[in-house]
């Protein structure tokens, strides 16, 4: 008819077909799976961290064999009797109430971090190769640390002196040495962190890939057993150095300007300088004995955790 201005009877079904279209559209996922994606993270780091704390024991005093000197070195098994013997079987386990505290804070952020920043590079450049897992494993690892350093000086602290309780040692800190004191070794903890974290879960990213591509290994225990000992190896060789100057920074008391080291440029310096390059890598077996096993313990726990809140793999 003339003059009739209504819809054509074939547009209302079209309307109503797309009412889903002019729906505002949620873009971030329900708080239900950003708690499972973090949660799983970190309490796979933290069952980890559980059973190989005695091996973090023994790297710490591994590391503050013969500060600002050469001399012979005690080897893990005697620095394991000599600690039996001198403090007794508890002192394996110095520090772990930080530790696992840490491990929950650090471990779900650095861990959780990695897929959505790895996500935002792809969004951003368009690609998803190694690089940019390297980048997203370094700024997870980076700001995850930064966030959580307090709790690793804590920690440290503990580990060499077995009578400390947590809460009085936070105290004795702050009163003797000022609230900045919780932030010592911060930037080689970052670097660490970032270095750990790029190599550890880029290496595992990768390695996944390419054994899913090149051999008959699917999704599953074996995949990840293998993809995480390589991933082990890989991370103890490039960040072992970076965390023996880690942990002299945080073990140093004192007012400034009597300090050994300044920074950690110049505590690598003085190290290579006064106790030898090979010095770096103090306590290195002991770091791979415990990374090894608790990066192959993180990644199938952590993989196995995701299965079962219905979250996709690593």
């Amino acid at each position: 008819m003339i003059g009739d201005v209504s819809p054509p009877v074939a547009s209302i079904p079209a309307l109503e077909g797309n009412e889903e279209l002019r729906k505002p559209q949620n873009l971030l996922p329900p708080f239900s799976k950003v708690v499972s994606h973090f949660g799983t993270s970190g309490m796979s780091v933290a069952l980890a961290t559980g059973v190989t704390h005695p091996l973090d024991v023994l790297k710490v005093r591994l590391q503050m064999q013969h500060v600002g000197q050469k001399g012979p070195l005690i080897g893990m098994n005697g620095i394991f009797l000599q600690l039996l013997k001198n403090e007794g079987p508890r002192s394996l386990y110095l520090g772990l109430t930080p530790a696992l505290t840490r491990s929950v804070l650090y471990g779900g952020l650095r861990l959780g971090l990695y897929e959505p920043t790895k996500v935002s590079f792809d969004w951003a450049f368009g690609s998803t190769n190694v690089l940019v897992k390297i980048a997203s494993g370094a700024f997870a690892g980076a700001f995850s640390t930064a966030l959580t350093n307090p709790v690793e000086v804590v920690k440290v602290r503990l580990q060499m002196n077995p009578n400390a309780v947590p809460i009085a040692e936070v105290r004795e800190i702050v009163s003797k040495e000022g609230i900045g004191a919780l932030w010592k070794g911060v930037g080689p903890a970052m670097v660490r962190a970032a270095a750990l974290t790029a190599s550890q879960l880029a290496t595992y990213d990768e390695t996944k890939r390419i054994l899913v591509n090149r051999t008959s290994l699917k999704e599953g225990f074996h995949l990840h057993l293998c993809s995480s000992v390589i991933a082990g190896v890989v991370s103890t060789l490039i960040t072992a150095p970076i965390d023996m100057i880690k942990t002299r920074l945080m073990l140093q008391q004192g007012p400034e300007n009597t300090r050994i080291y300044r920074n950690g440029f110049h505590c690598g310096y003085k190290v290579v300088l006064k106790e030898g390059p090979l010095a770096l890598y103090k306590g290195g077996f002991a770091i791979f004995a415990r990374l090894g096993p608790q990066t192959m313990i993180t990644f199938i726990l952590c993989e196995k955790l995701r299965s079962l809140a219905g979250l996709h793999t690593m």
